[in-house]
């Protein structure tokens, strides 16, 4: 019987287990020792009783296939490679290639995670600071400025609000913005996921770019792994869906699937899906007609995730500077807003 799901398992750990059951098979170990051993190491972890329903699986069945499709916590392309594995007596290989694979996934959802977090956090920074300037510092200089016989008419008084006027907007402007990102994360975890990503895709042109270079490096990634192991072509495609994000390029993942039923060549269903570039493409052609095609997908998978990273770290860079941009502007047209005033006292008294 599947087991409920309880909590999903980070690509951090799939990779190390993945990894651990690699090392046990090289080492000539039986797998049921080792995974008994596994299951020993992970006891008082959140998922030891996965681990040690697996060990006890092994050891009835012999098959880490048959143990991990009992679990719904596993993922299941995870156990369908290693169902391949077992079938094709490969499963120490496919193993060292499912802990890359998910070691490149936990190093995209880390730099995806820090691409987020850290404008958020400069964005609530912003708001703090403007929210105590506009409430607590402005109405202290207003009634120094009044106790002091300051009239607060004119340029200052001009001046002042113009101050509080630009400060109340970006706050106004930030805050609104750290709600829908917050809202958009908190729908993300629901059943309105594919409308909110179709909705991102649109007004954000350079997100829905970068989902689709994200999709692409995954879709590489596993026909590598898949094509490396003998798994038939049109299978793999069938899978892939299922651990992919973006509907679009599940589409064309999907497209791809029906050619190669029709008896079209792999290189031309690709091509004509659009899921690589065109100078891939040409890659891919040339990696059929070398008989290299999972060498090929694996480069790929490499490049599409340095492309990833690399637009990530493009946007931060964008970001951080607009934020600390508006903080500067606002805090200076506050400050001006008081000092002027206060100059024109100094002024007077001299």
């Amino acid at each position: 019987m599947t087991a409920a799901k309880k909590g999903k398992i980070s690509s951090a750990e799939l990779s190390s287990f993945a990894s651990q059951v690699a090392l046990i098979l090289s080492a000539g170990l039986p797998l049921y020792d080792g995974m008994e051993t596994l299951a020993q190491t992970t006891k008082g972890t959140e998922h030891a009783d996965m681990y040690q329903a697996a060990s006890q699986a092994v050891n009835e069945t012999g098959s880490l296939y048959q143990a991990l499709k009992r679990d719904s916590r596993w993922p299941e392309y995870m156990t369908e490679m290693v169902g391949i594995g077992e079938e094709t007596g490969q499963l120490e290989s496919v193993m060292n290639n499912l802990s890359e694979y998910y070691t490149r996934e936990e190093r995209i959802r880390s730099a995806v995670t820090s691409a987020v977090t850290y404008p958020l956090v400069l964005g609530v920074m912003l708001v703090l600071i403007i929210g105590v300037m506009l409430w607590k510092v402005l109405p202290v200089f207003r009634r120094v400025l009044s106790g002091m016989g300051v009239a607060m008419n004119g340029t200052g008084s001009s001046l002042m609000r113009v101050g509080s006027v630009i400060g109340w907007v970006v706050l106004a402007v930030v805050a609104l913005v750290l709600v829908a990102v917050l809202v958009c994360a908190i729908l993300l975890r629901t059943s309105a996921r594919e409308k909110v990503l179709s909705i991102l895709r649109r007004l954000f042109p350079p997100f829905g770019r970068l989902s689709m270079k994200l999709a692409s490096s995954r879709v590489a990634s596993v026909l590598s792994m898949m094509l490396s192991s003998g798994f038939p072509t049109g299978e793999a495609f069938r899978l892939i869906p299922g651990i992919l994000s973006d509907t679009e390029a599940s589409k064309r993942v999907e497209g791809i699937r029906q050619d190669l039923d029709k008896g079209e060549a792999f290189a031309d269903a690709v091509s004509r899906s659009h899921l690589f570039e065109g100078l891939h493409d040409r890659m891919i052609r040339m990696g059929v007609a070398a008989g290299r095609e999972d060498q090929v997908m694996a480069k790929l998978a490499d490049m599409y995730e340095e492309q990833v990273e690399t637009d990530i770290s493009r946007l931060v860079a964008i970001i951080e500077p607009t934020l600390i941009a508006l903080l500067s502007i606002v805090i200076g047209a506050i400050l001006l807003a008081v000092m002027l005033p206060m100059a024109g006292l100094l002024t007077s008294m001299i």
